[in-house]
């Protein structure tokens, strides 16, 4: 079994704890005191405005969950469906593995409220964005990984993302924009999109998409392509939907 890492609080952390205690009291875990806990919340623009905090951000540990999810979903994947070939394995990965699902997920548990950002970032709506909470998702299985070892981070991992995998239909993996199509179509509503924003040079673009039933915007969602910032919008608008 993996050794626990333990840390000691030599720095000066962020404040406000006490919404990262709810947090971790909801995802069932203690220790919110914990270094690695904080800096798995700590979102580069804080760090940046507050040079002397001495916490690190969360870039370090979101890659190390990234790495600790895709190896636990892939393993999942592996040994519970036996009979599909590679292809659709990646497939199935890759519609529970990436930012809209993440995000989802993170919202379903108030990850953006116990967020530590730069005032920049907080006054335009940084607890909200998709690619922020989804960021930070990682970071927290990259931090559980180190602060409580393999097993409890698989735990975790497994009962977050297992309903989603079951809830994938066959040959139909992560097409949002045609799941919202069909269920607006069995009521007879209208689906738009269009992009609302362009920015970044043009080797690195981000668009930003707004998906819209019966003129109504519903969701709203980002990606390096139209068409991912479009399906993005259109988990969004599923996720509003069934609520």
């Amino acid at each position: 079994m993996r050794k626990k890492v333990r840390y000691s609080r030599k720095h000066k952390q962020p404040k406000g704890n006490a919404e990262v205690d709810s947090l971790m009291k909801r995802i069932g875990f203690d220790n919110s005191e914990s270094d690695l806990i904080i800096q798995a919340l700590t979102h580069p623009s804080y760090t940046f405005e507050n040079p002397l905090a001495g916490v690190e951000n969360n870039q370090r540990l979101e890659f190390l969950g990234d790495a600790i999810l895709d190896f636990v979903i892939g393993e999942y994947l592996y040994l519970n469906y036996p009979h599909k070939p590679e292809g659709e394995l990646t497939k199935m990965r890759a519609a529970v593995v990436n930012e809209t699902t993440l995000a989802r997920r993170g919202k379903n548990i108030d990850l953006g409220k116990a967020l530590f950002l730069g005032k920049g970032e907080q006054l335009t709506g940084g607890r909200e964005r998709p690619s922020i909470i989804a960021d930070a998702l990682e970071a927290v299985i990259g931090a559980i990984y180190l602060q409580y070892g393999f097993e409890r981070v698989r735990k975790f991992i497994l009962d977050m993302l297992v309903p989603e995998i079951k809830e994938l239909d066959k040959g139909n993996y992560g097409d949002f924009k045609t799941m919202l199509q069909e269920k607006a179509q069995k009521h007879d509503l209208e689906v738009a999109y269009n992009i609302l924003e362009e920015t970044g040079p043009d080797h690195n673009k981000l668009f930003k998409a707004g998906v819209y039933i019966q003129g109504e915007l519903k969701g709203i969602g980002t990606g390096k392509t139209k068409k991912e910032a479009e399906q993005q919008a259109a988990g969004f608008a599923l996720e509003q939907w069934e609520e």
